[in-house]
């Protein structure tokens, strides 16, 4: 708790404003802000805190018109999965304060879920600019909030759809060699990045396996008990559990940037920070919630004592930064990404990255729970 603490008030002393979380010079609404944020909201639920609500309620009340659109750089016809992360604080703040425009943000980003272009069975495409694809990532971006939305406005069909998201890119990106996930499939085969048998990409980036992990467990926190695919989820997650400690790395306890080619250390390939984390959070809640059996604790003390060894930095002002994150990661777009060994070790790594502060936050409150 005293670590998750020291990271949040690192987090919130860089960026005054919650707006500014991920190095932006100017006011943005994206997945980023939705990671942190959240991982904020459940410090203040762990301490009663009020500086982390009232943080998180500065940045919403500053994002969201009076009519409930969404502000800053929102636009709804780029479809873009990542833009309804954030929409995931404003259960909490609704509940928490009943603040009207709250709802009708909600309403707002529910609606563009309803109108998302989809593959013909379904899926969501990650983002309009890339058809007919769904990635791993996009099912963190957008199945937690239709979960909680499902439960929020009494809609059953919600919940259907969001089983329906989770358990079809499974059946897509499967990789029975590894047990692991590919980054993404593409229905129409078309990309450069896809296999033009499968329609998969070719590597197991480990972010994206980690952003499906915690799909799965926040998910899981609305799916009713009676849903009658409730099981069919936790037995991915308990497949996705099995294959990730087995490729955690034997002597850090961390993972790879590439999760199966340890062996390609001398070729670029390394540890990283940001789904190290994302495997402790989603291994210990998923335990913690009774979904996961209890030896994986194992793997969880050890992937946990690895972020700290391998990770934790100490600043001279005294404030905590995580290092060694992957700063992005994609498939296609302009200029274009081939999903290669060496595209992927590739891309720049930094410190004090959202994607590795948020999840490293929750995983310390699960932690916390589980001792």
């Amino acid at each position: 708790m005293a670590l998750a603490k020291r990271v949040a008030e690192a987090e919130m002393t860089r960026n005054p404003q919650a707006w500014m979380i991920d190095f932006n010079k100017t006011p943005r609404w994206n997945y980023t802000h939705g990671v942190v944020c959240s991982a904020l909201l459940d410090l203040w639920e762990a301490t009663g805190d009020e500086r982390y609500v009232k943080y998180v309620k500065a940045y919403a009340d500053t994002a969201i018109l009076a009519d409930g659109s969404v502000g800053f750089n929102y636009k709804r016809s780029n479809y873009n999965l990542d833009h309804i992360t954030p929409g995931n604080i404003l259960y909490r703040l609704s509940a928490t304060y009943g603040t009207e425009k709250y709802r009708l943000a909600i309403e707002f980003l529910r609606q563009q879920l309803r109108e998302q272009p989809r593959t013909s069975e379904g899926g969501f495409w990650h983002k309009k600019v890339y058809p007919h694809q769904m990635w791993l990532d996009g099912l963190f971006m957008a199945t937690p909030f239709l979960a909680q939305y499902a439960v929020f406005a009494k809609e059953p069909a919600a919940m259907d759809d969001a089983v329906k998201q989770l358990l079809l890119v499974a059946e897509k990106t499967y990789d029975p060699v590894t047990g692991l996930y590919t980054h993404a499939w593409d229905e129409s085969k078309s990309q450069a990045w896809a296999d033009p048998k499968t329609g998969k990409s070719h590597h197991f980036w480990g972010r994206s396996v980690g952003w499906y992990a915690m799909a799965l467990v926040d998910a899981l926190d609305f799916i009713p008990e009676d849903h009658p695919q409730r099981a069919a989820v936790i037995k991915v997650l308990n497949n996705l559990a099995q294959s990730v400690v087995r490729w955690q790395d034997a002597e850090t306890g961390t993972w790879y940037q590439l999760l199966n080619l340890a062996d390609r250390k001398a070729d670029g390939n390394y540890l990283e920070s940001s789904c190290s984390a994302m495997f402790v959070y989603a291994l210990v809640k998923g335990v913690n919630q009774g979904y996961l059996d209890q030896s994986y604790m194992t793997a969880v003390h050890k992937g946990f004592r690895g972020l700290l060894h391998q990770f934790l930095a100490f600043n001279p002002d005294g404030t905590l930064s995580i290092t060694q994150t992957c700063s992005v990661a994609g498939l296609g777009g302009n200029p274009y990404r081939d999903g290669s060994f060496e595209y992927y070790i590739s891309e720049r790594v930094r410190q004090d990255d959202p994607k590795a502060t948020g999840p490293f936050i929750r995983a310390c409150l699960e932690l916390s729970k589980a001792n």
